[in-house]
């Protein structure tokens, strides 16, 4: 909300004793050449340099922006360098606690400024995804006429969480989520500045790399754990965090695993060889293993989608859908939901009967691929749709399998050097007893011989 008496109090006490503040408030930038990470977002003429009064902008005045992006990542700390840099009067709401009166209050207070004393103002509008469309939709005539310039957050996706209009008449900007090197980077001013903990302890490799993993790319996580790990180290009298202070802080011990080393390959192949074995106990071990240690959920989604085809394929075929699904979700939430998703795609898999014929049939065919054994498509399964293609003779004698009462046409689709290959033996496991007795069926009425 607006300042008052007793917010300009508490932000005076907050100087006078930064102490009194929480670390990840007091590292906030101060101007948008400190901002961590999001570099795509602060080039030279970009909305949120236009927003803080850089370049001239004349009758081109700046775009209302919708923030996007996971939780840590700097939506509220870029809505605040703007408050702070800009000249523009400024105004925060939170989705959580406010509604049309409060929106209908600030738009009022808006044109009040702006017609009396020629005082734009910006809006910032944190967790929009909470308002709903009546809400959302009161701040329509503020954004279109722009009584407000809006500067709103949201952790979900926009294109199903925000309205089409005020979409439409905003900039969609999205946060990345911050590398290891952005959260080093922070951890490290952190430690020295004067704002943070300036010198008063170290953080060595081991409890930094720890520190990064509990972070998860989510800056204030990371700010929020250092303090509580110095605040303790200090009490012991120490001068340095060492590992065993931080997991006792923050309540979790150091997985012993390397995202970039071995650990990385060996857990991930323990994890994908338990679903196959169908150790679902095992697997989801290794699954928390994985997530505990900060991997990218992404990759372990990625070898869940494998996994699905080449070890369960048909024995199952709402294996694949379901690792395919759960990557997509992943991809949209993040840690920490994105861990309920990883598990349930998990136990499907690991429950589910196993076939590897799908795996076997492909590399058979890639075999005698390679192996030269090809030779020319039978002339009457060659395009026949071009001009001239009956006189090569191609097409003829073409068989339509939809013209016969059994829907099966016996006749050759193989390469003569291929004709009589069977590459696909499936299991009788689960559902693919069903496209055993399927295949069986099939070449029998096309007249292919037994091997």
């Amino acid at each position: 909300m607006e300042p008052d008496l007793f917010t300009a109090a508490a932000e005076e006490r907050q100087e006078k004793d930064p102490a009194a503040s929480p670390l990840a408030v007091r590292m906030r930038p101060r101007t948008l050449d400190e901002v961590v990470g999001q570099q795509h977002l602060l080039k030279p003429g970009s909305p949120l340099r236009r927003l803080v009064g850089e370049g001239s902008g004349g009758p081109a005045g700046p775009s209302s922006v919708i923030l996007w992006g996971p939780p840590g990542t700097g939506k509220t700390t870029l809505a605040y360098v703007v408050s702070k840099a800009t000249d523009k009067r400024f105004v925060e709401l939170s989705a959580i606690t406010a509604g049309v009166k409060e929106v209908r209050a600030v738009i009022d207070g808006a044109r009040r400024a702006t017609g009396g004393f020629g005082k734009e103002t910006v809006l910032f509008l944190d967790e929009i995804h909470r308002f709903s469309k009546a809400q959302q939709d009161s701040l329509l005539p503020a954004v279109e006429n722009r009584w407000v310039t809006l500067i709103a957050a949201t952790t979900e996706n926009p294109y199903f969480s925000v309205i089409s209009p005020l979409l439409s008449r905003s900039l969609l900007l999205t946060l990345e989520p911050l590398t290891d090197d952005d959260i080093r980077g922070l951890l490290k001013r952190a430690l020295t500045d004067e704002r943070g903990l300036k010198n008063a302890v170290t953080l060595p490799d081991d409890t930094e790399d720890h520190l990064l993993r509990i972070a998860g790319g989510d800056a204030r996580r990371a700010l929020t754990a250092l303090e509580a790990a110095a605040g303790a180290a200090l009490d012991q009298g120490e001068s340095e965090i060492g590992l065993q202070t931080l997991e006792r802080t923050v309540d979790r011990a150091a997985v012993t695993y390397d995202r970039d080393g071995d650990q990385h390959y060996d857990v991930a192949s323990a994890l994908i060889k338990s679903i196959r074995g169908s150790d679902v106990d095992a697997a989801l071990h290794y699954l928390a293993r994985m997530i505990e240690a900060g991997e990218d959920p992404r990759f372990i989604a990625r070898r869940l989608m494998i996994s699905a085809s080449e070890d369960i394929g048909l024995a199952d075929p709402n294996a694949l859908p379901i690792a395919v699904a759960a990557a997509q979700a992943v991809a949209m939430i993040g840690f920490p939901e994105a861990s309920l998703t990883l598990s349930h795609a998990t136990i499907a898999l690991a429950l589910a009967p196993k076939s590897n014929a799908a795996t076997t049939a492909i590399g058979a065919a890639m075999e005698d691929v390679r192996k030269g054994l090809a030779g020319p498509v039978p002339a009457h399964l060659r395009d026949g749709h071009y001009k001239g293609a009956a006189k090569l003779g191609h097409a003829q004698g073409y068989v339509y399998p939809h013209d016969l009462p059994e829907g099966i046409a016996p006749q050759q689709y193989a390469p003569d050097a291929l004709k009589d290959r069977e590459y696909y033996t499936p299991t009788r496991h689960g559902t693919e007893a069903r496209y055993a007795d399927a295949v069986e069926w099939t070449r029998k009425h096309l007249g292919r011989r037994r091997s």
